[in-house]
């Protein structure tokens, strides 16, 4: 039996304070746990942002060995508040430095890492053996579907987009960190210019996806400028709800996954605008998602607490 996804995908603010960015994060996550969430997200480097500079004299030194201190304090949150935790960071493996996901599970276990595959982290003169890239994409079961990360340009490739796509996840956990040349953090001008071309590859993968980004806030580094965001596609692209950009916080998102012949539906939330939407089937009814509500216009709501409603027994 499927269990319901309850996903917190949190948009942390990043300084140049490494120990504040952690404690900021770790008190958002602790906050969507509380909320209910049973899987919380942060974005591609959340913790440090993206301040390789391809100086490896620079960005050894920034790297993070796993396991390691950072890594053993996020098993740590995940395994004291019983969920799935998602976090993008730069890897240290030796000299050799990679984007790395993971994933951990409520027993605070790595039960997924992806190195990106796409090698644009990194200027195009960075030392091959130093700057380093996966191979390899996968995907691990949960009581909510199967799941699977990309990482920022990984969703532009289109031998990647084909290979996720024979995968077949039932979700793509996407972390991203992305900013305008110019440092525009506008809006109007996201929606317009970025967002179609994100969900025109999100359609050519024809999977649901989650997306999370840090935000840089005042005192960040220039190199790790990121105007932050979240956000929710159905397996068409379509945008089912995001969270504004420059503006720390958490998008939520409830669903389940069709179980059975007969499914119970949520009741949103007492004055809370919601939508419902139905995605349609893929062949498969576990590989079939339903989002049950999600935010119309709200970009930050608290779960309805009617948990037992949420999935049939």
């Amino acid at each position: 039996m499927r269990g319901c996804l309850r996903a917190a995908l949190v948009v942390n603010p990043v300084t140049s304070d490494m120990q504040r960015n952690v404690e900021a994060a770790l008190a958002l996550v602790r906050e969507a746990a509380g909320k209910g969430a049973n899987l919380v997200l942060l974005g591609e480097m959340a913790l440090t942002g993206m301040l390789n500079n391809d100086d490896p004299r620079h960005d050894l030194p920034l790297g993070e060995s796993i396991p390691g201190p950072l890594t053993s304090r996020l098993s740590e949150a995940a395994r004291e508040l019983g969920i799935w935790l998602g976090c993008g960071l730069l890897e240290r493996d030796g000299t050799r430095l990679y984007d790395t996901a993971l994933l951990w599970s409520p027993a605070g276990n790595v039960r997924l890492k992806y190195r990106r595959v796409q090698p644009h982290w990194h200027g195009r003169r960075a030392d091959p053996a130093i700057y380093c890239q996966g191979t390899e994409l996968c995907r691990v079961e949960t009581d909510f579907g199967a799941l699977a990360f990309l990482i920022c340009g990984d969703l532009w490739d289109d031998d990647l987009r084909a290979r996720m796509r024979a995968l077949q996840p039932d979700w793509v956990l996407y972390l991203f960190a992305r900013c305008f040349p110019d440092g525009s953090r506008d809006q109007a001008r996201w929606e317009r210019e970025e967002l179609p071309e994100y969900a025109r590859c999100v359609a050519d993968i024809g999977v649901s996806l989650l997306a999370a980004s840090y935000v840089s806030t005042e005192g960040s580094s220039e190199e790790a400028d990121a105007h932050g965001g979240a956000m929710v596609f159905d397996h068409t692209g379509a945008v089912v709800a995001q969270h504004p950009l420059d503006t720390p916080g958490i998008l939520y998102l409830e669903c389940a996954v069709p179980i059975g012949s007969v499914e119970k539906w949520a009741t949103p939330p007492q004055g809370v605008a919601h939508r419902e939407l139905a995605l349609a089937g893929r062949g498969e009814p576990r590989r079939s998602p339903r989002f049950l509500y999600a935010p119309a216009s709200a970009s930050r709501c608290a779960f309805s607490m009617y948990s037992r409603d949420w999935c049939r027994k």
